[in-house]
């Protein structure tokens, strides 16, 4: 796939575009909270924005980059979600009021998109440099699967290195002013704590990206397909956050999905990358058999979350309440 630096340069023009739509003028001098409808209809826009892309992709070059690019996003898509956690725990550390969260969500996902767009670079040349790099991707894929199904710290935050300098060295207010970033305190210029928590969504991401990157490169080659499905992916993230409220603290299964979802990758890079070098027993998995494992996989998934894993709390929080019949007996006691 040839994408000529004029298509990039729309394409990132377009990006760009829309996200100063969002973030400026249909937000700006706009202190309401960030509505559960507004969410809904903008979580429209960017995925009619992602599907009339992909569209676009299959119209001027086939069907096969279509599935590729279409297998990226929603890979990207079902990880972020499982991001949102910790989001929650970010804003809430800091006590972002609700008013100013899509503000400061939206920058961070700026930020984060900038620096994907270095893995993306970085892992794009070293794959088409040296096939072995399937190799260390998938290893770490499959050791993130195991990850998740054991386990661990996924929904905690902890500061890392380039948020613990900005809070040392950027003079920063006590208290936030509005959806604003800068202010002056007392003649000096400094900074409200949105921008450090900009700085700590849009950081933290970047963990994020070292299974998401290389999932999506499990999926496809084509450095443009792999920006483009992460930028979509990630645009829409802000509305998603605020539309599924607390809808993603019911998908208790996810993680589960999603480690099947990155181990099921890695191994396919592991088999691809055996394949390039002469293994002929080494299957080349076809990408319409990753989108069927990933969708069905996401299905499952989700069904099991809202059925069973409402039903197994709903158990559980019925076990943890006295039986009225007992209550009466302790009354008539007295």
């Amino acid at each position: 796939m040839s994408v000529s630096p004029w298509v990039w340069a729309l394409t990132l023009a377009g990006i760009l575009a829309v996200i100063a739509a969002d973030l400026f003028l249909i937000h700006r001098n706009d202190t309401r909270e960030f509505s559960t409808r507004r969410a809904a209809f903008w979580s429209a826009v960017y995925l009619g924005l992602a599907v009339a892309f992909g569209a676009g992709v299959w119209l001027f070059s086939g069907g096969e980059h279509a599935a590729q690019y279409f297998g990226g996003f929603v890979t990207e898509k079902s990880l972020s979600v499982d991001n949102l956690f910790v989001f929650m725990v970010i804003l809430a550390r800091f006590a972002v009021p609700k008013h100013a969260q899509h503000t400061v969500l939206m920058a961070g996902i700026v930020i984060a998109l900038v620096l994907r767009g270095v893995f993306i670079a970085v892992g794009a040349a070293a794959i088409a440099t040296f096939t072995w790099v399937f190799f260390i991707f998938g290893a770490f894929l499959i050791w993130t699967a195991y990850g998740l199904v054991r386990g661990g710290d996924e929904e905690e935050f902890k500061e890392n290195p380039l948020l613990r300098w900005a809070k040392r060295i950027i003079p920063t207010s006590p208290d936030y002013d509005g959806n604003r970033f800068l202010v002056r305190r007392d003649g000096r210029r400094m900074v409200t704590p949105l921008l450090i928590v900009m700085i700590a969504i849009g950081s933290t991401d970047v963990m994020f990206a070292l299974d998401s990157i290389p999932a999506i490169f499990g999926l496809t080659t084509e450095p443009y397909l792999v920006f483009t499905a992460n930028a979509f992916a990630l645009m829409g993230l802000v509305q998603l956050y605020f539309l599924l409220g607390g809808l993603a603290e019911r998908l208790v299964y996810l993680g589960h999905g999603l480690a099947f979802i990155l181990g099921f990758i890695g191994i396919k890079l592991i088999l691809h990358a055996l394949h390039e070098y002469g293994a002929e027993w080494a299957p080349d998995v076809p990408i319409w058999l990753s989108l069927a494992v990933i969708a069905g996989t996401l299905v499952a998934t989700t069904v099991a979350s809202l059925t069973v894993g409402d039903r197994a709390r709903s158990k559980d929080r019925t076990a943890g309440e006295p039986h009225p019949e007992v209550n009466a007996a302790d009354r008539n006691a007295s």
